[in-house]
């Protein structure tokens, strides 16, 4: 008799895919691997949606993703991992939000599916086929769950609040160059 049960597989699964999934997408943005454009072209995306230093942007959401996904494909620090990458799929989602819903049109249901998952991952925890659970949870405890979440809730806040301030700003400022011309 096993001591794993179909939920602990379901879990491994579940934080292989998602995790290696977010891994491949920072490492597209830190490293330009997989057909990504690295650093500097990134970060040059990052600032004309309005994240600024564009580099600095590239750089936090490569990380939160890279690292995110690789500890949540390993079942390592599961709730600061979970909401590392739930972060960085906050900022995807409000870029592609004006798009609508759908990822055929643009729209954000391919950051918002990742977030989700990542946020459940962090919530329900790694189950047992995991590093978090070899080490004895010394890195999942459940306070860490609402810590994690609520942090990367406020400096997620906080980054896209200045991503639309700087994006109604240049907005605005192209209107005003429109009547200005007329």
């Amino acid at each position: 008799m096993t001591c794993y049960d179909r939920r602990d597989l379901g879990l491994l699964l579940l934080r292989l895919g998602t995790g290696g999934v977010l891994a491949a997408h920072g490492a597209q943005k830190l490293f330009g691997w997989f057909g990504g454009h690295g650093l500097e072209g990134t970060g040059q995306f990052m600032e004309s949606v309005g994240y600024a230093p564009g580099k600095a942007s590239a750089t936090a959401a490569g990380l939160a993703e890279t690292g995110g996904g690789a500890l949540l494909a390993l079942g390592l620090a599961t709730p600061a991992a979970g909401a590392a990458a739930a972060g960085a799929m906050a900022g995807a989602a409000a870029v592609h939000a004006p798009n609508g819903f759908f990822a055929q049109a643009g729209g954000y249901e391919y950051a918002a599916t990742l977030g989700l998952a990542a946020v459940g991952l962090a919530i329900t925890g790694p189950g047992r086929l995991s590093l978090d659970h070899a080490l004895g949870h010394v890195f999942n405890r459940g306070w860490m769950v609402p810590a994690a979440l609520a942090a990367t809730a406020a400096g997620t806040a906080a980054v896209v609040g200045a991503r639309t301030r700087r994006v109604r700003a240049k907005a605005e400022g192209k209107q005003e160059a429109l009547f200005e011309e007329e």
